[in-house]
């Protein structure tokens, strides 16, 4: 019998775990073919869900968890249970429920005929504004053009993993981390299914706007260069611009006694040349802080507690 784990991000999920475990139950229910795994992933909470997780495995040896030490974020939590999955394939779904664990049959069956990533894309977003749809779509068209590698549009991290893309992913240590592109990046035999994404079944969006600017940022200093390029592309036409206004300037002035401008177009020069300068230290701040934190080669993660089928609980 083969084993399919369920991979799940936990943070702050108190108000919907009850409605999602049981959906999960059903799924295990109805597909006896299959062994189940259930592996949440707590990333620190400061609610009820480490304990309500820990109620369920009581009762349920389909469940697992690993409590990690502190919050480090849905990145780190999903590389921390894929370290500790022990299925054959598995699941990555996110605990709101705006992914339906009823499309995962459908995933599994396409990876029973030779699919290594099944992977869900979203016809529609209920539930999310119209400023965050528009951005979204923007980032994704200039992150597909600023890479090499083909970026999957309009989806999240619902999807199905064979064990050897599994693998795979735990090979990449990188402390700041932008799964989605390594999803791409490791390539293996993918396959799109779509879906209508539902709105969060219960509690709050952990994500705000500085979050989600800040993992924009971690999506194209990760995966492409291109800032660099453009920062440099950027100077050298600044000082062609610059070379041939001074050479506008001393020939008017020579030839025929123009005046040079004054304080007005001397202090807009020097603005515009400062505001370039610190916009192109900036790209290159952004990718040194990447290397001085990898350089440091720190733990991913520190787990409180883990508990599995075939484990004792450790602290």
């Amino acid at each position: 019998m083969k084993k399919i784990s369920i991979l799940i991000p936990a943070y702050n999920e108190q108000e919907v775990l009850e409605q999602l475990y049981h959906r999960l139950g059903k799924l295990a229910n109805d597909n006896k073919s299959y062994e189940f795994e259930f592996l949440f992933i707590n990333d620190g909470s400061r609610d009820k869900t480490m304990q309500i997780i820990r109620d369920y495995a009581e009762t349920d040896e389909r469940v697992a968890y690993v409590d990690l030490s502190r919050n480090f974020g849905k990145e780190i939590a999903m590389i921390a249970g894929l370290d500790h999955v022990t299925g054959d394939a598995t699941v990555i779904i996110d605990a709101d429920l705006q992914d339906p664990p009823e499309l995962i049959p459908r995933m599994i069956k396409f990876w029973e005929d030779g699919y290594d990533d099944v992977y869900a894309k979203r016809n529609s977003r209920e539930g999310e504004t119209w400023l965050k749809k528009l951005t979204s779509k923007v980032y994704y068209q200039l992150l597909q053009k600023a890479t090499h590698i083909e970026i999957q549009k309009d989806t999240g991290d619902f999807r199905l993993l064979d064990r050897r893309c599994v693998e795979a992913l735990k090979q990449i240590r990188e402390s700041q981390r932008y799964t989605k592109g390594m999803f791409s990046w490791i390539g293996y035999k993918k396959k799109e299914i779509t879906y209508d994404r539902d709105p969060r079944a219960a509690g709050q969006t952990k994500w705000n706007y500085p979050k989600l600017i800040n993992f924009a940022i971690d999506g194209l200093t990760s995966f492409t260069t291109a800032p660099l390029r453009i920062s440099s592309i950027l100077g050298l036409l600044v000082s062609v611009i610059a070379f041939i206004f001074i050479v506008v300037l001393v020939v008017k002035t020579s030839l025929f006694g123009d005046p040079v401008g004054g304080y007005p177009s001397m202090m807009a020069a020097i603005l515009f040349l400062g505001g370039v300068q610190l916009l192109s230290l900036g790209i290159i701040g952004e990718y040194i802080g990447r290397i001085f934190n990898e350089t440091k080669q720190r733990p991913l993660y520190f787990i409180e507690e883990y508990h599995a089928k075939s484990s004792k609980k450790a602290r």
